[in-house]
């Protein structure tokens, strides 16, 4: 059935707010029911939206020139709403030609036109990821020459100067590559907005789901789209229930009230790994967990300090215990699965060697910091064991456990001590990464440059930022690659950054369910390749 039944619909709530033990029916066959935290999200707008979760919804209602295929994400880019693309000689105009018959969920034709309107407007809108368009040049006052339609099915951009060409198109997969429908935007525009105030909130893609209903904390619903282009879904509606609670997801799961379970823990993981009945998916996501010591505060800028507190970490030992199948450890600022991609682990828990290293720098027992941490139970667990294997190190510990703003807050001030947190890349190239580790063109306090955990850190690297300039437009793959190698090697050397781990993500599901993508390290995940 294409919709859900009464009864199944009283279920569903009864076991949401987990007020009755009574067992339920199954979710319905062509349709696919998730628990999730999806709390972060904040608008729908691929213009704005910037967080986990809305990449996910966006990702299956809106469709890019550049796309991935779910079931062969090794693959890389290849062709999506454009079928083909050239690149001019000098390397820096790309002509892109538009599928012929693709429709927005409107019924409006998918258009040259479109794609001018969607990268046009998420640059004049000059939200939070707009950087991704405007480090090739685009602004306000040249976009009507740098991106323009000249017919119904050609899109042309020129960049600024000559980028690698993996690395333009790479971005164009990216959330704010997104194309709208600029008919139905238009239709919604106040004040000049392009829509934005209603997009927030509604989508006007040519995914492969349109949404049907948000509401904010708690849910979302998303109605196929019958003619998609790129396959028929077997999931006619998916239904999103935000579940904080890892408990709660499993009972759930286990009931068959749910069909996945996005967010559960180590033990809830192995429970569900021991039933008969459900099943786990691990998938190696791009989050990388990483430490950084404030180089504005003596004496964290010693390098034989810096590298006390790499060998001071017990890597292992966490990902045997408190973080067990979530992480793996990961020790260079690419993730895994990316161009350039270095497995080096350089670092082990020594702390003879550490306290060694302290000695040497004439601070064996004076080193005392603050590790600025988010309160949430996993990054917790991983202070606390952080702080442990420290002090035996002779470094006084003081754990300072914040909300997420509150920790960035004092981070993009350049105001902690020492900061534990986590970054995900924002597109799938390994210049997303590069550049906020390994570039810092200006270290001042007034150049403001808060994308940059390098600048965010006080880590002055006028050799090595002009290294990962010189990678980014390097065109011969392989010499890219090992670029970015060399780069993340010298980082491990030298850097205040203590990376740790990359993650890895577990999800629990109903044994029937079957290609459920969440996206690797390079995408977010898809619902229309779900089969049950």
């Amino acid at each position: 059935m294409s919709k859900f039944s009464p009864a199944w619909a009283l279920g569903m709530l009864a076991a949401v707010t987990l007020t009755a033990p009574a067992s339920f029916a199954d979710t319905p066959k062509d349709t696919l029911v998730i628990a999730a935290t999806i709390d972060d999200i904040v608008s729908l707008d691929p213009a704005e939206a910037f967080e986990f979760s809305g990449g996910d919804l966006l990702r299956n209602t809106y469709d890019h020139l550049v796309e991935f295929n779910p079931l062969d994400l090794a693959a890389g880019y290849q062709p999506g709403l454009a079928e083909s693309w050239t690149v001019s000689e000098d390397g820096k105009t790309f002509t892109f030609k538009i599928r012929d018959g693709i429709k927005f969920q409107s019924g409006n034709p998918v258009t040259a036109e479109d794609a001018e309107f969607s990268l046009r407007r998420a640059v004049l809108l000059e939200k939070t990821p707009s950087f991704i368009l405007t480090q090739f040049g685009f602004t306000k006052d040249n976009i009507e020459d740098t991106i323009k339609a000249t017919d119904a099915s050609t899109l042309v951009i020129t960049t600024d100067k000559v980028y690698a060409q993996s690395f333009v198109l790479n971005c164009l997969t990216a959330t704010i590559g997104s194309i709208v429908d600029k008919k139905v935007a238009m239709e919604h525009e106040k004040d000049g907005d392009f829509g934005y105030e209603w997009l927030k909130t509604n989508t006007a893609g040519s995914g492969a789901y349109a949404l049907k209903s948000w509401k904010a904390n708690e849910s979302y619903v998303l109605d196929v789209n019958p003619d998609y282009w790129r396959a028929t879904p077997a999931m006619k509606r998916v239904f999103v229930r935000h579940i904080a609670e890892s408990a709660s997801q499993r009972l759930l799961l286990e009931k068959g009230d749910i069909d996945v379970a996005r967010n559960l823990t180590p033990e809830d993981i192995a429970a569900v790994a021991a039933n008969g009945d459900l099943k786990v998916d691990e998938d190696l996501r791009g989050r990388i967990v990483y430490m950084s010591l404030n180089q504005k505060k003596a004496p964290l800028n010693d390098p034989k300090v810096i590298e006390a507190f790499k060998w001071a970490i017990d890597y292992k030992g966490m990902t045997d215990t408190i973080v067990r199948g979530q992480y793996t450890v990961h020790q260079a600022f690419l993730p895994l699965t990316y161009l350039g991609e270095l497995k080096d682990q350089p670092y082990t828990l020594d702390i003879a060697k550490a306290k060694s290293l302290l000695a040497e720098a004439g601070h064996a027992d004076d080193v005392a910091v603050k590790i600025n941490v988010r309160n949430e139970p996993s990054y917790m667990a991983m202070a606390q064991a952080i702080q442990g294997s420290l002090t035996q190190a002779g470094i006084k510990v003081e754990l300072t456990p914040m909300t997420g703003k509150q920790s960035l807050g004092e981070y993009r001030e350049r105001s902690h001590d020492v900061y534990l947190g986590a970054w995900g890349p924002d597109y799938p190239d390994p210049h997303t990464n590069a550049d906020t580790f390994a570039h810092n063109p200006n270290n001042a306090d007034e150049a403001k440059l808060t994308g940059k955990l390098a600048w965010r850190n006080s880590w002055d690297i006028p050799e090595m930022t002009k290294q990962t300039e010189a990678a980014v437009q390097e065109a011969d793959r392989d010499k890219r690659a090992e670029m970015y190698r060399a780069i993340q090697k010298e980082h491990q050397m030298t850097s205040p950054f203590v990376v740790m781990f990359q993650k890895i993500e577990q999800t629990g599901l109903r044994k029937d369910v079957e290609n459920l993508v969440t996206g690797s390290a390079i995408s977010a995940v898809y619902y229309w390749t779900v089969t049950k």
